[in-house]
């Protein structure tokens, strides 16, 4: 039978329209096409440690988990995650009513972007940035304004005379990565403390996102809530999946004072309500592992970054050592087309790498980014195909 046309409605574009098909999936698809050594996206290539998945399981089996948790998240967790941040930070959080478990910390910080701001708020985010953070906003009806990083002495930083200008009497929050993907940079005391005097004098919320909190090799990670009058304006987001290897389970939190983080609750529970119940249980185990696991785990990424990073720059390659993170970048120079130069490097090498472009507002097109959370055979052979490009 013929088809009636479609209707006007449904020939409307979406909101997210313009973040549709992602560079993500066209690398991925390409990289199954062509048989490539995929570094486009970040996730390992192996699991995390066997007695976490051990403590997933045997919460599988004896049935903790398996049905809705509490919307809050498991007490559990919410006590491990509190612990966690006294631990390491001194910050203070109650479990009760200052923590919140979410599907990953994606899901927190679209919660707390929606929960946070309102259509025609602005929201200044930097660039290069994950890519979620511009559909987040756009979700919230809010604005982006971009302040770009940019590499100077080795690591990437930015203006904050330019950080000053991009902040207007519309804007309500500052969210900030550190440590930063994709660029791999670690945001200095100094750098937060100019982030957190504009919060304070314009009476400014930041969301920071503190996803590879323990995944840095060069300085130190410092949460902006542990700086003076920043705790009762910040929410802040981590998750389990980087720390820990287990990407898919997608265990993420939101810490902040109760007025804020009952903000984020609210959007939260129209989003997923509850999620990965069994994995819950096993991440509370996983908190409370001991200091070494993160020490031991951070100096085996640092190998791999430096495997990767060294040979690179033996090829060659203008490449930008990160102090943390899963990613390293290449510097193509100011007339390089990383787009092109990614699409054409897996039929040209058998290599997969993600543009930077897509990370920015601005149009800069000159970085690349590699995933180096791969095993070191797998860089190696990365590497080898490389050096079909010489």
């Amino acid at each position: 039978m013929p088809q009636p046309p479609p209707s006007a409605a449904s020939q409307r574009p979406g909101r997210l329209a313009q973040f549709g098909a992602t560079i993500f999936g066209e690398m991925s698809a390409l990289a199954g096409a062509t048989g490539s050594i995929n570094l486009g996206q970040g996730f390992p290539d192996t699991d995390g440690p066997s007695w976490i998945l051990a403590e997933a399981s045997r919460a599988i089996l004896d049935g903790r988990g398996n049905q809705y948790p509490p919307a809050l998240g498991i007490p559990e967790l919410r006590q491990a995650i509190a612990d966690h941040q006294q631990s390491y930070y001194g910050l203070r959080f109650d479990p009760g009513s200052e923590v919140l478990v979410t599907v990953g910390a994606t899901e927190a910080i679209a919660a707390a972007i929606l929960g946070l701001t309102e259509p025609g708020d602005e929201v200044v985010v930097f660039e290069p940035y994950y890519d979620s953070y511009a559909a987040c906003v756009a979700l919230a009806g809010a604005t982006r304004r971009a302040v770009t990083l940019r590499p100077e002495a080795g690591r990437w930083s930015f203006d904050p005379a330019e950080l000053e200008a991009a902040i207007t009497p519309r804007t309500r929050v500052v969210l900030l990565n550190s440590p930063h993907n994709p660029t791999g940079t670690v945001f200095s005391r100094g750098e937060l403390e100019a982030i957190a005097r504009l919060a304070r004098e314009r009476d400014l919320l930041v969301v920071s996102d503190e996803v590879y909190e323990h995944l840095v090799f060069d300085g130190e990670h410092i949460p902006i809530a542990s700086l003076p009058g920043m705790a009762e304006r910040t929410v802040t987001i981590s998750s389990a999946g980087k720390t820990f290897s287990v990407t898919g389970w997608k265990v993420g939190w939101a810490c902040a004072r109760p007025g804020l983080l009952e903000k984020v609750r609210s959007v939260k529970q129209f989003l997923t309500y509850v999620g990965s119940g069994p994995f819950q249980h096993a991440i509370a185990a996983a908190l409370r592992s001991e200091p070494n696991y993160y020490r031991e785990f951070a100096a085996n990424l640092q190998g791999k970054r430096d495997l990767l990073t060294e040979g690179l720059l033996k090829q060659g390659f203008s490449t930008l050592v990160p102090q943390a993170t899963y990613f390293a970048t290449i510097d193509l120079g100011p007339g390089g087309r990383g787009q092109e130069w990614c699409r054409a490097l897996p039929h040209q090498a058998g290599v997969v790498a993600i543009p930077a472009r897509v990370f920015y507002d601005s149009d800069v097109d000159r970085y690349v980014r590699f995933a180096f959370c791969k095993q070191d055979e797998v860089l190696r052979e990365a590497l080898r195909r490389l050096e079909r490009l010489g």
